[in-house]
């Protein structure tokens, strides 16, 4: 008798709309969820991301039984969920089935680890594309094939126009591609104001187990999971949409780059894990942005700013991930070897603006993008940091951490190790940055315009230490020769003033 086709449903493909479901025979087939102890291991994850990640698949397996799916599901605590691959293997030992189906996977490794240990049990594997995302891999490799260097805008555009998204009779709506110059405004003295408090989603007796799984066997992994109330359901997730159009949307696209000290929310949408744990399509997110936008609900620098994230680097960075793996994990192309702080594991730093940002994300798992971007992510290429130990500390702290998402993000825009493929230059600045977008400055010890002296803030001090150090390779060019031109101002005495103090500097935080 031939057995039956093993459905696998990945952690991260919890669409309740999967082709994959839609070819599955219930009376015949299973579908497959593996729950592993080393996915929490391979990168110290944060508890809150295992809790999200195990909560939201058990409850994605209540609703399939819901449904008449026959599931196999290998919990956490069985011996064989040791790791993924000895779950497979003895999930296809016991069915012994005549195939595997699934949707493609969204990390390399794994759909390595998938194909290998479906070819050593003899057993057909048939990969259906995700049709989750609007740009799938083939059309953006013949975007990118006839193209020099990849451009995010230029890729954006094509998106728009392609899916016929912000668009009118051929021109973008508002007449305006983007909003940056409207879209980039700090709160000033007065601060945000009163914000929404995004949506609780309270555990339930699901989401309790996985907590209380993730307790009991990972007591030594980061984070927190007092604060615990991410969506973890297809219902939820389109609440917590439904709450950050009604509520924050509009006030999104002017403070999206803002920051204050002790709010780490503010205006944004919350939505990136639900989103990338596919228990919410980017699409029908687009069209909920548009369709505020449309009933004057949201201005149009609002809605184009929130769905440039989502069509615009969301889809493009995974390109890019799928274009370039295995080999970019090890770019380098900075050569930066410095170990990352010991303080990026528990906040401990008289820094004001890492101890907001590093106390949030180990708290709830979180911090908005330009804290990752000009803050922790900036502190780090200053330093000279080896962009794998930042890209596992990202991987690891964030609930909406996925590699085609993360590593692109790490170490292409921030961290400027694959050499430009993802960002046309390093994104670097000084203490005045961050002073310009937040209030962190005005309670930190440090004062953001000194590089040198007891009061220099260290970002300053390494922002023109890392000018110095790569004036060769970036003096010239376009996109950032301003700041290397400010450099040419600076005397060899005051040159060798800055090395010494990021010099000591890197000496204390060794």
């Amino acid at each position: 008798m031939i057995g039956p086709r093993l459905v696998l449903v990945l952690g991260d493909q919890l669409d309740r709309d999967a082709r994959v479901l839609s070819q599955c025979d219930q009376a015949r087939d299973r579908i497959v969820m593996i729950e592993s102890r080393a996915e929490s291991l391979k990168v110290a994850s944060h508890k809150a991301r295992s809790a999200l990640f195990l909560a939201a698949m058990r409850h994605h397996r209540d609703w399939l039984v819901a449904q008449g799916f026959r599931v196999d599901y290998v919990d956490i605590d069985k011996p064989e969920a040791e790791s993924f691959e000895t779950a497979l293997a003895a999930v296809i030992a016991r069915h012994e089935p005549h195939s595997v189906l699934m949707t493609e996977a969204g990390e390399y490794s794994v759909q390595q680890s998938i194909s290998h240990s479906c070819q050593s049990a003899s057993v057909e594997l048939e990969v259906e594309p995700d049709d989750h995302f609007l740009c799938d891999r083939a059309t953006f490799e013949t975007w990118a094939s006839n193209r020099k260097t990849l451009v995010m805008e230029h890729f954006y555009r094509h998106m728009r126009q392609s899916h016929d998204i912000l668009m009118v009779d051929g021109q973008p709506t508002g007449g305006h591609w983007n909003y940056d110059r409207q879209n980039r405004h700090a709160f000033g003295r007065q601060g945000p104001g009163l914000l929404p408090r995004p949506p609780a989603f309270t555990p339930d007796r699901v989401t309790q187990s996985a907590i209380r799984d993730v307790e009991r066997l990972f007591p030594g992994n980061p984070g927190s999971l007092d604060a615990f109330d991410w969506p973890v359901t297809r219902e939820q997730a389109l609440a917590a949409l439904d709450d950050f159009v009604d509520h924050r949307l509009a006030a999104f696209g002017p403070f999206q780059d803002a920051m204050w000290s002790g709010e780490p929310f503010l205006q944004h949408s919350l939505l990136s894990a639900a989103l990338n744990l596919k228990l919410l399509n980017p699409r029908e997110v687009i069209d909920i942005a548009i369709a505020a936008a449309d009933a004057g609900r949201a201005p149009i620098q609002s809605v184009e700013g929130f769905v440039r994230q989502i069509l615009g680097w969301r889809e493009f960075v995974r390109g890019v991930y799928w274009r370039h793996m295995p080999a970019y994990l090890d770019s380098n192309a900075l050569g930066a070897e410095a170990d990352l702080p010991g303080f990026f594991w528990t906040g401990n730093t008289d820094m004001a603006c890492l101890a907001d940002a590093i106390g949030q994300t180990l708290r709830f798992g979180y911090a908005h993008h330009i804290q990752r971007l000009m803050v922790t992510g900036l502190f780090t290429l200053l330093l000279g940091v080896r962009p794998q130990q930042v890209h596992a500390w990202y991987l690891a702290v964030y609930v909406d951490a996925v590699e085609w998402v993360e590593a692109p993000n790490t170490l292409g825009m921030s961290q400027y190790a694959d050499g430009g493929v993802l960002a046309s230059k390093p994104y670097v600045a000084s203490g005045r940055y961050i002073n310009r977008m937040s209030n962190y400055c005005s309670h930190c010890r440090y004062a953001p315009d000194k590089a040198t002296g007891p009061h220099a803030c260290p970002f300053t001090t390494l922002y023109w230490d890392f000018l110095i150090r790569h004036a060769p390779r970036f003096a010239s060019h376009p996109r950032s020769a301003m700041q290397w031109r400010n450099l040419a101002r600076v005397d060899e005495a005051r040159r060798t003033e800055i090395r010494a103090a990021a010099d000591q500097l890197r000496l204390a935080l060794g």
